[in-house]
């Protein structure tokens, strides 16, 4: 197994993973990086109402391996937009 490290940059700016998981298959990269950016958005986006986030994916040597990224927009159409 190897270590990969799973950076969030949003709308605050980058933070840096620096504990890192080990995993053994890419679908397993994929899957977690999926699961921290709907964490996230299920988080920050109802108050914000829009935003993007990425999660880049580091290996062991600190090269990148994988981005995943989100972009969430609301809009009330009772409500002129912003």
């Amino acid at each position: 197994m190897a270590r990969y490290f799973f950076d969030l940059i949003n709308g605050d700016g980058p933070v840096r993973d620096n504990e890192g998981q080990e995993i053994s298959t890419r679908e397993e990269i994929s899957r977690e990086v999926s699961r921290i950016l709907s964490d996230i958005a299920r988080e920050e986006f109802p108050e914000r109402g829009k935003g993007a986030i990425s999660i880049e994916v580091r290996n062991e040597h600190g090269q990148p391996v994988f981005t995943g990224r989100l972009s969430f927009q609301t809009q009330w159409h009772d409500e002129p937009e912003l």
